[in-house]
């Protein structure tokens, strides 16, 4: 396999690190991928990580250009229907995530399981909290959001989210469940990009032999 960097920075690095570290070549990185050499793009998987504006630029070069992509980028799901359509149109595999860290994906399944099993009770509230950096640029995360349409489906109720952006805070989230005599609480924090960035190389393995077609990242690892 051979990975194309779109967008080099905190992330982009880390995936670079990551691809070294397995001995997959990078074929390049760009912070403008709609550029990038088109014969190298051919045969290369797009790791993208930019801005939501970035990539609601790029989505149609991307699917054009490259093997199939995995996109790591938030905010751009309210045109994920023209997103979605350039893929299939172009016959390319997108695998995306709003959060690629394999142990947040555990936490959406386990998320799904209270969530259905105490939506059946009746007696509960769920809320979720949220802390990412200063430099973020979406509130609420992407991975808040999955969250609360995973819990929402399940327990049949809208849910509160509250988002902090402060310092250098890599990513915490929590899922709370209260009810009258107790409380379930769900937390995963980050330490460091590292997690995404093999999550999203560990996605990109997988994209180099799909199909074509639309992949959300929790629904390729065996949970």
């Amino acid at each position: 396999m051979k990975a194309v960097i779109s967008g080099y920075g905190k992330m982009g690095r880390a995936v670079e690190m990551i691809l070294a570290e397995k001995g997959i070549a990078c074929a390049g990185k760009s912070e403008d991928i709609a550029s990038f050499d088109a014969d190298a793009a051919s045969s290369a998987i797009c790791i993208d990580f930019t801005t939501p504006q970035a990539f609601r630029n790029n989505f149609r070069a991307i699917a054009e250009r490259f093997k199939g992509a995995v996109v790591g980028t938030t905010g751009w799901m309210d045109i994920s229907a023209e997103v979605f359509g350039a893929f299939r149109e172009a016959g390319k595999p997108l695998v995306y995530a709003s959060n690629f860290s394999i142990g947040v994906n555990v936490m959406f399944k386990a998320a799904e399981l209270l969530s259905h099993v105490l939506g059946d009770s009746g007696d509960y509230e769920p809320y979720i909290i949220e802390m990412h950096h200063k430099h973020k640029l979406d509130a609420p995360s992407g991975t808040a959001k999955t969250l609360a349409a995973i819990v929402g489906q399940g327990i049949g109720a809208d849910v509160p989210v509250e988002s902090v952006r402060c310092g250098e805070i890599a990513g915490i989230h929590e899922l709370g469940f209260e009810g009258p005599a107790d409380r379930i609480v769900l937390r995963h924090e980050a330490f460091s990009r590292e997690g995404f960035a093999r999550g999203a190389v560990q996605a990109a393995l997988l994209c180099d032999n799909l199909p074509a077609g639309i992949y959300e990242f929790k629904d390729l690892l065996k949970l």
